[in-house]
């Protein structure tokens, strides 16, 4: 049974060659072109290896085959890693709100809580960019890069707080300078 409210692909199609732009019937290649969702990678795909099976573990090395379902070690806690770490990089960003508000809600200018509002951010900047760096150039795949990227790191990070530390004690501060700025 026919229906009146549906249309014939054939109507649909000459309706549309009707009302169609020039810039429609262009190749779609053309167009993708200038689309911005491109994957573009920094750094090449490693080779697809399927870890943990029984096939990857020769018998030459006695060891009992794992297979998909064993579960992962477990690394053992560190200081400097995993959730003492994650816990640190919270505590100094969580630090870094009132220290940016209580200088000027305040009105004293304290040079004490000024040196630890600039060591703030510069450790808060710090674990920052070392994360971006861990993130986007792995040691395992890019070592130099890695190696040389993290003492461009270091190097940035104690000429920075070397600059904040004679701005400090040569000058007026840094909020000081901020209040000066904001009221200029």
């Amino acid at each position: 049974m026919a229906s009146i409210a549906r249309q014939s692909p054939l109507l649909r199609q000459t309706c549309l060659s009707a009302f169609r732009t020039p810039f429609a019937t262009k190749n779609v290649s053309q167009a993708v072109a200038f689309h911005a969702s491109a994957k573009k990678q920094i750094l090449p795909p490693l080779p697809q290896t399927i870890q943990g099976t029984s096939t990857s573990i020769p018998d030459s090395l006695k060891i009992k085959p794992r297979s998909l379902n064993d579960p992962a070690p477990i690394p053992t806690p560190h200081p400097s890693e995993g959730s003492y770490h994650w816990t640190f990089e919270r505590a100094i960003s969580a630090g870094l709100v009132p220290l940016t508000i209580a200088p000027f809600a305040a009105g004293s200018l304290n040079p004490v809580m000024d040196a630890v509002l600039c060591s703030f951010i510069v450790l808060h900047s710090h674990i920052g960019f070392q994360a971006a760096i861990i993130d986007y150039f792995p040691n395992r795949r890019v070592p130099k890069t890695a190696t040389f990227c993290n003492w461009l790191l270091r190097a940035f990070t104690l000429t920075t707080a070397v600059g904040l530390y004679e701005f400090e004690t040569n000058d007026v501060g840094v909020t000081e300078a901020i209040k000066r700025v904001w009221k200029a």
